[in-house]
């Protein structure tokens, strides 16, 4: 009789009795595993650390890997890149301009600027987090709680009561009384939202000075009788000539830059 289950056959302990040669019979040598057994040990235990109490290389590469994985997620949602590409891309909307400079052009921009402004914040997280884990001195779990702390503090600073209150509300919680006590799922959207609503700021004041320039470029074809003449053709080349007499990429990347602080 066969076992579903994926025991022996029935006739293999009196095979054994019959054969004391056999291996794990009653007079044959122990197994493999020198008879040991095993039911009610403690289970399977993973140990992540190396010879040397440190990470083995093996984790290392997985770690890296997801965290790779990770990366755009993370660059789209804890760091200042979407907030600048945002005021980019209205920017360029105010000068009329459709694919000049073009999205490649703009989002590398956004993340080399994203790496200057985050470098404090990316050494903070080294140093407390990931350098005492490659070292050993901390669990996983340990290094974590230790290495999102300087992120959390950059994305606190940043995120407004307002939209805190609003993700809290609509996760049916309380605010807790203390800020650095919001839970990461609370925090990042929040920050999104605080960062996209700064984005939208910036963006209304560059386009003010743009929208007078259409105005009074409408108003002068209207009063010459050229009708059909776009306006945005005339426009264009003034809004260009100022936006490069005010130095304005400096002005915008440098107010962007400043809003953090």
């Amino acid at each position: 009789m066969l076992v579903v289950s994926g025991a022996p056959f029935a006739g293999t302990a009196y095979a054994d009795e019959l054969d004391p040669a056999r291996p794990g019979g009653p007079g044959g040598p122990a197994g493999p595993t020198g008879g040991a057994t095993t039911g009610g040990g403690d289970g399977v235990v993973i140990n992540f650390d190396g010879l040397t109490d440190s990470p083995s290389n093996s984790v290392t590469v997985l770690l890296t890997l997801t965290l790779l994985s990770l990366l755009p997620a993370i660059v789209l949602t804890c760091t200042s890149f979407t907030k600048i590409f945002v005021v980019l891309g209205l920017t360029r909307n105010a000068l009329g301009l459709q694919q000049t400079p073009p999205n490649q052009v703009l989002a590398g921009l956004a993340l080399f600027l994203s790496l200057f402004i985050m470098a404090p914040v990316l050494s903070a997280v080294n140093d407390v987090g990931l350098q005492p884990y490659l070292a050993g001195d901390m669990t996983a779990q340990q290094a974590f709680e230790a290495g999102v702390q300087p992120l959390r503090t950059f994305m606190l600073a940043q995120t407004g009561d307002e939209e805190l209150l609003l993700l809290t509300n609509v996760a049916d919680r309380e605010l807790p009384d203390d800020r650095a006590d919001v839970g990461l799922t609370t925090l990042v959207p929040a920050f999104v939202l605080s960062e996209l609503k700064a984005a939208f700021t910036i963006g209304f004041i560059v386009f003010i000075p743009f929208l007078v320039i259409d105005i009074v470029v409408a108003g002068a074809l209207m009063a010459l009788g050229m009708m059909m003449m776009p306006p945005v053709m005339v426009s264009l080349p003034f809004k260009l000539l100022l936006f490069v007499l005010v130095d304005g990429w400096g002005l915008v990347v440098g107010s962007i830059v400043a809003s953090y602080g």
